[in-house]
């Protein structure tokens, strides 16, 4: 009798295909429809819906007068992702487990993937009573600090877009869940330099958040401090938040990365700024 197979061993044949697409790129960094079909031997029809599809998705793109492909800014995108992933979580997992010893309070490394933010490195504090989340959960990103921090330091652009497709749900009493609200926190947090939540996620819990950036000044993701609401006391707030800025400081320095004058979410009048508008 034959063994089931996993979900994880079965293969969808469409991806795969798509993928033969894309690994021609690995040696040619422009190929035509012609070309394409020759590497993959499928047909044309099925190369030209393939390569279509993925152009519409950003992972090619196309020359409309010629047809010629090019690999698209979306692989661009995930290449940087990887390597960000293979050089941030060596560097992060001491300072977060130093962190966690200094502080007693749960230390986690957040990175933005799509309209959420992630857990990539989590260190748990020490105390028996503590903030209980799991490398690798996703989470909105208008709720919490360390989500609040990623919007704050990113360009004004992606925030609106970012807003427009997940709204603001409320996930607690807490939560900001107007856009014209959470503008004027993202602009107090870039003055700041660092975010609070209190029971913003969830009711009992609060936690602090410092922006992390790489390489050229953008956001590598946000390191956070988080535990139950009774620990933190505003004198525990002022030492953490010092703690944890200067532990983002050096996370940043050892990505080669400092903070870049982002254009502000906010406006002079608490609106977006407008395409003519270039707040430094």
């Amino acid at each position: 009798m034959k063994a089931p197979i996993r979900q994880t061993e079965r293969h969808v044949e469409a991806v795969l295909a798509a993928l033969d697409v894309l690994e021609c790129f690995l040696e040619w960094p422009v190929l035509s429809t012609r070309e394409l079909i020759q590497e993959t031997r499928l047909t044309r029809n099925r190369v030209a819906r393939l390569a279509g599809t993925l152009a519409h998705r950003g992972f090619l793109t196309v020359e409309p007068d010629t047809g010629i492909f090019r690999i698209g800014p979306k692989m661009f995108a995930l290449g940087r992702a990887f390597e960000r992933g293979r050089l941030l979580l060596p560097l992060a997992r001491p300072i977060l487990r130093e962190l966690a010893l200094k502080t007693g309070e749960s230390a986690s490394l957040y990175v933005r993937e799509g309209f959420e933010r992630v857990v990539l490195a989590r260190e748990e504090g020490t105390h028996a009573i503590r903030h209980s989340i799991a490398e690798g959960q996703r989470m909105d990103l208008h709720a919490g600090a360390a989500g609040k921090v990623i919007l704050a330091f990113s360009p004004a652009e992606l925030v609106e877009t970012i807003l427009s497709r997940t709204g603001l749900p409320q996930r607690t009493p807490a939560t900001i869940t107007d856009k014209a609200g959470l503008r004027r926190e993202l602009a107090a947090i870039r003055a700041r330099g660092y975010a609070v939540s209190d029971g913003e996620r969830a009711v009992d819990a609060c936690a602090l958040a410092a922006p992390v950036f790489e390489h050229g000044g953008d956001l590598a993701g946000a390191l956070a401090l988080s535990g139950p609401v009774s620990r933190f006391s505003p004198a525990a707030r002022r030492s953490h938040a010092k703690r944890l800025s200067a532990a983002a400081e050096r996370l940043s320095e050892a990505l080669g990365g400092k903070r870049a004058a982002h254009r502000s979410v906010l406006g002079p009048s608490g609106s977006p700024p407008t395409r003519r508008q270039d707040h430094r």
